[in-house]
């Protein structure tokens, strides 16, 4: 079955792999053998014709009418369900394994699916992995009661299922006569009964993904989109080196027919502190430890040059970018990028976005390996970057291609960097460093408020000497910058409701023409900044109504993507996006009444 290619995706995974399963239970989007890597299945970026089959898995259900689909509840297991029109069906039930097992976490690079019949489904299964962005297709051998994937290069796969291996070597359909199970992995022999390990697996993995959310620290209202938000958040994160991504995908585009098509795999340091620190926040201290030793050991390895704001998952420096040029991209919109020309840039708020996630370490109980004054002295690296950079050009948070200025919010989030040195310093008991990083904050907020502050717009500005606006203005209340009822922060927030929202409805990040013309879409994380400020600013009415209509427009699976086009409603951009799902969480737990009045 081709369908056009939508949002309306779900994902399953382990902190190793993550899979994106459309409603038509066809797994779109998988890399292997970790986030960053080739995917085995790109259909995603495919449009239309046999060829958009490579790079596939999907259950075709012949005369399919219409599906279902939904998470169990509280996991990273998916069910699908597929109806045709004679009241027959098939319940697909996906997973990635994740359970504790000899006093680790086993994670393996797999894919689960499980097949039940509703009354006698005639269905159809086609496995195309696919290589080289799904230029390559793989060659398949048939075995007993698998299939091996082989490429020139690239490892070995191996499908081992219960069904007939004929029927899905050919791919002919037939009838599902009961419970089925497929087994999508590496080229390993499995040890034992498929149905007996899938059965384990599936019921080790549900109680994992239930022990997990049983210990968040939830608000009281909206407690589904927040279980999401955290779930989506925690399957973001590259365990086995602690790194976290802003998103599983490449290239989805920002707006329809922009060619702002980016690859978003890697690990951007200031997307990463906003997901610690929310998931911090629900009690999910573990992601935010292994985040932590990922960011020490970049923070290690730093040399004089300004530290770059994002990182491959492995901690390397080296993401060139280049086009895949045979791909079509999503709904024909290319280009396809692999890699991004971002790691090249300057961006100094990245100084702030490092020593705020580090802080923690000095001030939070729970974490295994407190910060010590070896890791304070390490910091004061990142901190004089901060002090010589604040006032200097950069490319700025959204990463502008053709241009630099000395941006806002860079300064406020080196003035930030300074501000928690000196907190930690006070904290470790070194009064001259306390001194010192005090002294070095109040010089970056004097030069900020003389000029990154407008007074006849009596706002503070995109750059210094400006007169334009830009969404990450109202995070200087989340910085500590600044009150939420400060005169200052009250008339920034007037002028970013007026400049930002030309639809209306969602805010936009900022409306000047960039390098690719004026943005068409509104920015999801900023319609969540704008309704954190509104309630420090006490509009607490406004920012729930808000945050209501921005809930509705999460795919019925409970995700959001990048982006939001205003007046249709439509997720665009890379999926799942970390920081949207982290402005639900951010903001459910602002505005959620407590839970002692509320029961």
């Amino acid at each position: 079955m081709l369908h056009r290619q939508n949002l309306e995706l779900a994902l399953i995974g382990n902190c190793t792999i993550g899979a994106l399963v459309n409603r038509q239970a066809e797994i779109v989007w998988c890399c292997m053998p970790r986030f960053d890597g080739d995917p085995v299945f790109c259909s995603l970026l495919k449009n239309g014709g046999d060829d958009a089959l490579t790079g596939t898995f999907s259950i075709d259900l012949e005369d399919f009418s219409h599906s279902e689909q939904c998470y169990e509840k509280n996991t990273a297991v998916l069910k699908t369900t597929l109806y045709d029109t004679h009241g027959n069906g098939v319940v697909i039930t996906d997973f990635v394994p994740r359970f504790k097992q000899y006093g680790r976490t086993y994670r393996p690079m797999t894919i689960i699916r499980k097949l039940t019949p509703i009354l006698s489904p005639k269905i159809k299964v086609r496995v195309r992995p696919g290589a080289e962005y799904g230029e390559i297709p793989y060659e398949k051998i048939q075995g007993s009661n698998h299939i091996r994937f082989v490429a020139d290069s690239k490892q070995s796969l191996r499908l081992s299922t219960t069904l007939s291996v004929t029927a899905i070597m050919d791919e002919q359909s037939y009838v599902l006569d009961g419970i089925h199970y497929l087994l999508f992995s590496s080229d390993e022999s499995v040890q034992e009964s498929l149905p007996h390990l899938g059965e384990r697996f599936l019921q080790e993995t549900e109680n994992y993904w239930f022990d997990w959310s049983r210990y968040l620290a939830i608000p009281f209202e909206w407690q589904e989109a927040v279980i999401r938000a955290a779930i989506t958040l925690k399957l973001s994160a590259f365990e086995d080196t602690g790194a976290i991504i802003a998103a599983m995908t490449t290239s989805i585009p920002e707006a329809e027919h922009t060619q702002r098509n980016w690859d978003y795999r890697f690990c951007w340091l200031r997307d990463s502190f906003f997901t610690v620190h929310a998931l911090n926040r629900l009690g999910a201290t573990q992601t935010m430890e292994q985040y932590l030793q990922y960011l020490v050991n970049i923070v290690a390895s730093m040399d004089d040059l300004p530290l770059q704001p994002v990182f491959c998952i492995n901690g390397s420096r080296a993401m060139p970018e280049k086009i895949a040029t045979h791909l079509s991209g999503y709904r024909g919109m290319g280009p396809v990028r692999i890699g991004n020309q971002a790691a090249e840039q300057v961006q100094h708020d990245v100084y702030g976005a490092v020593i705020l996630s580090v802080t923690q370490m000095f001030f939070d109980e729970r974490i295994r390996r407190r910060g010590d004054h070896g890791l304070f002295q390490l910091l004061e690296k990142v901190g004089e970057k901060a002090l010589a950079f604040f006032d200097q050009p950069d490319a700025g948070l959204w990463e502008l291609r053709g241009s630099q200025h000395v941006h806002t919010f860079s300064s406020m989030m080196c003035w930030a960097a300074a501000d928690r040195l000196a907190k930690i310093a006070q904290r470790l008991g070194l009064s001259d460093r306390e001194s010192h990083w005090a002294a070095a904050a109040e010089r970056i907020r004097m030069a900020i408020e003389k000029n990154g502050f407008n007074a006849q717009l009596n706002s503070y500005t995109a750059t210094w000497g400006g007169d334009t606006m830009d969404a990450s203005l109202l995070l200087a209340c989340e910085l500590g910058y600044i009150e939420g009822t400060d005169p200052r922060f009250l008339g920034t927030l007037s002028a970013v409701e007026k400049a930002l929202k030309p639809e209306g409805r969602y805010l936009f990040r900022y409306v000047v023409e960039d390098d690719f013309g004026a943005p068409e879409n509104a920015f999801t994380i900023c319609s969540f900044w704008y309704i954190d400020a509104l309630a420090a600013a006490g509009r607490t009415d406004e920012a729930r109504e808000l945050f209501e209509d921005l809930l509705s427009c999460r795919n019925q699976s409970g995700l959001l993507s990048e982006d939001i086009n205003p007046k249709t409603g439509e997720l665009w951009g890379n999926f799942p996006q970390t920081y949207s799902m982290v402005g639900i969480i951010n903001s459910a737990r602002i505005l959620s009444k407590s839970w002692e009045s509320s029961l």
